[in-house]
């Protein structure tokens, strides 16, 4: 049996490599080989820091009955959701076909072309509580198979048809929310609040990041986002050691949580906390904040200055892999112990979270160094996951990097977070990069088939097997746990729209978000991304550009003899005016050295233009629809120009 995994980029698929099962990664080999062989296939979709995927290797697929029986009848496939989640997204879809209850491992039977025609996620190695055994499973499905194979092929078909109806009543264009309906999704949000022990719903409860983005974006839900920050803050779900908040709690008081912890998750939530910061000025979000920062820049930093996907929630103590044990022992015997492994992959659109996060949250909190990683991380990703065509990858572990094909989450994540480093250190470099980006995914949308009314396409096509198995989603408007791939580009195509002043990119943004604008006045819960975005965009334009002295020819924040402007820069002490910039509400505040505002105007970033200081002291320009108010260079005065 060929071991087809053991030198495979991902980690979850070679903790796999040793199973007895035949197992293919993702490819149209596989496909190949289930049409070769005339038996369906099964694909299997989890990640390196599951707990459910890592029993259910343990136990079912560790089992050599079961692997025997599951290589003679199937083609079985392994698929790490995070380094393909695309196919991830197209297989829950079809699995929604068959089961209300989605999770990972996620279990899909699909014919030869790959069309799902049954699904479910965890399978015991014996019946347990009504739910069936693996081997059950397996021999009911091989029974329809060949008991009942034309109306298996039958139902698959109509799935893949249905999926696709569905997906284009998901994106029905529809007009934007006015303030009355923005106010009405947070009223539902209200509604949905757990009045003990904050969050959403009872259990399980999870970080809902994206949402939180909304509520602090939309006045109304200031004080509900506030109050579940500090909730959330002081609940189990957050490691007061190390400061990372876990994926998510099985119970309504946040506790018993499953110990995981993402990338996505922390960035997020530290870009909240920081915000929240700016609100409030309350020191638990500040020192909540620095946790996260602290987790981020201690524990999933690699040697390359990007980030790692997630920290295992499993750790081996005596010998024996346990579950949040590391994590639930005092400080000095959690010393003692060996940490949960890391998930040391690198994926472009979540790095691009934590880049803008640690930019955002470095200049409002006033931590250079967040501002440096922040950069360092970009440096990583762009230079390791950026083609010589300027098209993008989608993940590397250390010096090897992924054949899987970037997704338009990983081009507006990344796009969003080079945006936000650009106005947080005043880098031109990032800003060109990140319009890069985005006019890729608008030349792509151009004639794409299938693209509808998208503004944004993705560079290359996507993943040809699933262009080929009639399953592939070619606008993913969902939002779980982080922003889709749709609301980040539209995100990043309107910060390009206020720095640049070109219509396209507000045209872009406008479009983008009248796809899903519909469902999400419905379900503000899946859509707080996007929601946030609406709400900019209802609102009215307003930009503050902060230029600081030059400091030693300083061109980019980290540079030889430079510092991060408004982050500890030269300069920045020389009176309150970048403090009060740091707490400033406005939605797009940008700090830049009279240099840098120099080179953003000559690469086309029209608001920095003319923009420099007055008698030798940090100057601020308050502008709306890009007409600015005369320069002001103390903390007063900016006060005043808002309020004008």
């Amino acid at each position: 049996m060929a071991n087809r995994l053991a030198d495979a980029i991902s980690p979850y698929l070679r903790a796999h490599a040793d199973n007895p099962v035949d197992w293919f990664p993702w490819g149209a080999d596989a496909f190949a080989e289930a049409r070769r062989r005339d038996v369906p296939v099964m694909v299997s979709i989890g990640y390196a820091t599951c707990h459910w995927c890592h029993v259910m290797a343990r136990e079912s697929f560790s089992d050599p009955a079961a692997a025997e029986e599951l290589n003679s009848r199937f083609v079985a496939i392994k698929v790490d959701r995070e380094e393909h989640p695309d196919v991830d997204a197209a297989y829950l879809s079809a699995a929604s076909a068959f089961t209300g209850n989605l999770g990972w491992p996620l279990t899909v039977f699909a014919t030869p072309d790959g069309k799902a025609f049954f699904a479910g996620t965890y399978f015991p190695p014996q019946p347990v509580a009504g739910r069936a055994s693996f081997r059950q499973v397996l021999d009911a499905v091989w029974d329809a198979w060949t008991e009942r194979r034309t109306q298996v092929e039958s139902d698959a078909g109509t799935v893949v048809t249905a999926l696709a109806a569905a997906a284009d009543a998901a994106t029905a264009v529809a007009d934007l929310p006015d303030d009355r309906q923005l106010d009405a999704a947070v009223a539902q949000l209200a509604e949905a609040e757990d009045p003990e022990f904050g969050g959403f719903g009872t259990a399980p409860k999870f970080p809902v990041a994206p949402v939180l983005d909304f509520l602090l974006t939309q006045p109304s839900g200031h004080e509900l986002a506030a109050r579940t920050l500090a909730r959330m803050a002081a609940s189990p779900l957050r490691d007061p050691v190390d400061g990372g908040f876990f994926r998510y709690a099985t119970r309504r008081d946040w506790s018993e949580p499953h110990y995981e912890r993402m990338l996505y998750d922390n960035a997020l939530l530290l870009d909240a906390y920081a915000r929240v910061w700016r609100q409030t000025g309350e020191e638990w979000a500040e020192r909540t904040a620095d946790g996260v920062a602290a987790f981020l820049l201690g524990v999933l930093r690699r040697p390359s200055g990007g980030f790692a996907s997630a920290q295992d929630s499993e750790s081996t103590i005596d010998g024996a892999f346990v579950e949040g044990a590391y994590y639930t022992v005092p400080p000095e015997e959690r010393a003692r112990l060996d940490p949960p492994p890391i998930d040391a992959k690198v994926l472009t659109g979540w790095n691009g979270f934590a880049i803008g996060a640690l930019a955002r949250a470095g200049r409002i909190l006033d931590r250079p160094a967040w501002v440096v990683a922040a950069r360092e991380a970009a440096d990583a990703v762009l230079g390791r996951h950026r083609r010589e065509d300027g098209t993008l990858l989608r993940a590397s572990l250390d010096d090897r990097r992924s054949e899987a094909g970037a997704t338009l989450e990983d081009y507006g994540g990344l796009a969003a977070g080079l945006l936000e480093l650009a106005l947080a250190a005043g880098d031109a470099s990032a800003a060109v990069a990140a319009r890069d980006l985005v006019d890729l995914c608008l030349d792509a949308a151009e004639g794409a088939p299938g693209s509808g009314d998208c503004p944004f396409g993705t560079p290359g096509g996507g993943d040809p097997v699933l262009q080929a198995t009639g399953l592939a989603v070619n606008v993913d408007p969902s939002e779980g746990a982080y922003p889709s791939g749709l609301a980040s580009l539209a995100q990043a195509a309107h910060t390009l729209y206020l720095t640049t002043g070109e219509r396209r990119y507000e045209r872009a943004a406008r479009e983008g978000m009248r796809m899903v604008a519909a469902q999400a006045v419905r379900v503000p819960s899946a859509f707080g991304t996007s929601l946030a975005l609406m709400s900019r965009l209802a609102g009215e334009v307003e930009q503050l550009v902060v230029v600081v002295p030059d400091a030693g020819g300083a061109s980019a924040a980290g540079a030889p003899g430079a510092g991060a402007p408004g982050a500890g820069a030269p300069g920045a002490g020389s009176g309150d005016l970048l403090a009060a910039s740091r707490r400033h509400p406005a939605p797009l505040v940008a700090v830049a050295t009279e240099a840098q505002a120099e080179e953003l105007a000559a690469d086309g970033f029209e608001l920095f233009a003319a923009r420099t200081t007055r008698d030798g002291l940090p100057t601020a320009y308050m502008c709306r629809d890009f007409v600015c108010r005369l320069p002001v260079t103390d903390a007063a005065g900016l006060s005043a120009a808002r309020d004008r």
